[in-house]
């Protein structure tokens, strides 16, 4: 009896287990397709993020569209990671996770081939990011981004933007406008990858370890935003 008894309590703990092990496969996946999304722009000649908006970025979001794009209550939605530099300015945080609803690009948002990628530019954009919910345009100024790995070119709107922000469908990258768009952290996948449910704000401050399935990403990220006035760091 005491060893059916065990039994059953293995099968309940394995089954217990099951949708977090589901959960974490589907946030390795979706932090290898950012990686890809963001790998690929990037060294798209002449097509890629300008190089020096990801110098003064002070974070980046990626929503990538392969099979992360999913209708739940009636309504399309993405499901993306945040990153914000690390205090200092050197590195990158562990990835926060986000949930991207509405706005004004329509259509786009139930396409499974839209991978959607923002700057953030400015102290009040990263505010926003770290809050737990607001809508592009309403609480955060956005708009489309230039396209360009070396383009130094900036609209008036561009430059007092808090947030740039682009798009990739069935292979064409371009600027986006997401205004009313409403970003918030997705707690379950938080604790999927963490254990406990953290808010974006514990996560992006970066006192949280990333988990292992980041690192190509962040490795990306740190490649092309090195910041030209930071120079090796020198023994005091």
């Amino acid at each position: 009896m005491r060893m059916i008894n065990e039994m059953r309590l293995t099968m309940v703990a394995a089954l217990a287990l099951t949708p977090l092990m589901a959960m974490d496969k589907g946030n390795e996946k979706r932090l290898n397709a950012a990686a890809a999304v963001f790998s690929e722009i990037m060294a798209t000649p002449d097509k890629g993020i300008p190089q020096g908006l990801l110098e003064r970025a002070h974070c980046v979001v990626i929503v990538p569209g392969d099979k992360t794009l999913a209708f739940g209550f009636g309504a399309a939605y993405g499901k993306g990671y945040a990153f914000c530099r690390n205090k200092g300015g050197n590195g990158w945080s562990a990835p926060a996770t986000v949930r991207m609803e509405g706005g004004s690009f329509g259509f786009q948002i139930g396409a499974k081939d839209t991978d959607v990628i923002m700057v953030v530019l400015t102290k009040r954009g990263e505010d926003k990011l770290l809050s737990d919910k607001f809508t592009l345009g309403a609480e955060a100024s956005v708009a489309a981004g230039p396209v360009g790995r070396d383009s130094t070119a900036q609209t008036d709107v561009e430059m007092h933007a808090d947030i740039l922000s682009w798009s990739r469908t069935r292979g064409v990258f371009g600027g986006l406008s997401l205004n009313g768009a409403t970003l918030r952290p997705d707690m379950d996948d938080n604790e999927a990858m963490y254990g406990s449910k953290l808010h974006n704000r514990e996560i992006l401050d970066g006192g949280i370890a990333a988990p292992e399935a980041a690192a190509k990403i962040i490795g990306l990220l740190d490649h092309y935003s090195v910041r030209k006035h930071e120079g090796p760091k020198h023994a005091e």
